[in-house]
């Protein structure tokens, strides 16, 4: 029996990359996880720094307020700080972006962390801001970022694979991109939810470690969940869970991690947010 070509092709591109993806592998200091990792932290870094502007820039750039600025910075080095950055190479910055509709944050790789205007002047106090940047600063620490630039490099390697044994000389392109298609979502669909959920629970312990109330990720999620008005959901929901899927996780994370109570910083956060 001779085997297609294209079909032992296919073959040996889905080995080498699955071999490549499985070969990657380096234990997380934080979460103690064995990850599937193709960059190095020196290399998160640079690659969040080289991504910043280009990400800021479509949230309308950073807002020109400095002790604005600085005050979002503040609370986010009081977690950072908490969250054992100094371990690690992982350089953090926080930025406050100009956009006043979009409510949203979000965490590049190596510790560039921005939080939108139109989220920031939702909250009601310092913890809830805190909260959001634990959220993300959990994303960097957990390594979020660099496990998926992996799974991509993977998903690509299978794609590849895919194409050349479903090539079809008188259709050259439905059936191989079909198949690329349903590839890709069924890799990073799992990967997605569970990150998230790693994430809220490294953002509660990050909070209690640096004294601010964890109750405040239950408010938080509440004014994410009404943020939208007019029936339109906040862009938050496009990268993160929808809120009331995480309540009844939240309230038994922060019990294993103490219970409410602590800094909300009520009157710190009126006097710089108004």
């Amino acid at each position: 029996m001779r085997l297609n070509p294209r079909l032992v092709i296919a073959l040996v591109i889905a080995a080498i990359s699955a071999a490549t993806y499985f070969s990657q592998s380096s234990t997380n200091e934080i979460t103690g996880e064995v990850q599937r990792v193709s960059l190095s932290q020196e290399q998160e870094v640079a690659l969040g720094l080289q991504a910043m502007p280009e990400m800021g820039a479509q949230f309308g750039g950073e807002v020109q307020d400095a002790a604005l600025s600085g005050y979002v910075e503040q609370v986010g080095q009081r977690i950072a700080r908490e969250a054992g950055a100094a371990s690690t190479p992982y350089k953090f910055d926080f930025h406050l972006l100009r956009d006043p509709q979009t409510i949203n944050a979000f965490a590049l790789p190596g510790g560039q962390v921005s939080i939108t205007m139109g989220l920031l002047t939702r909250l009601q106090n310092e913890a809830e801001l805190a909260g959001v940047l634990g959220h993300e600063i959990g994303h960097v620490m957990a390594r979020h970022s660099a496990e998926h630039l992996a799974k991509q490099q993977l998903t690509q390697g299978l794609v590849g694979a895919v194409g050349v044994a479903t090539y079809d000389p008188e259709n050259p392109s439905a059936q191989s991109a079909a198949i690329a298609a349903a590839v890709g979502q069924l890799v990073s669909m799992k990967y997605g939810r569970s990150d998230e959920l790693e994430s809220d629970a490294l953002g509660v312990k990050f909070m209690k470690k640096a004294d601010y109330d964890p109750s405040a990720m239950m408010s938080l999620m509440k004014v994410l969940a009404e943020g939208g008005g007019g029936g339109r959901q906040p862009e938050f929901f496009s990268t993160h869970p929808n809120p009331e899927n995480r309540m009844a996780r939240l309230e038994e994370l922060i019990r294993q991690n103490g219970g409410a109570g602590g800094d909300l910083g009520q009157a710190r956060f009126r006097q710089h947010v108004r």
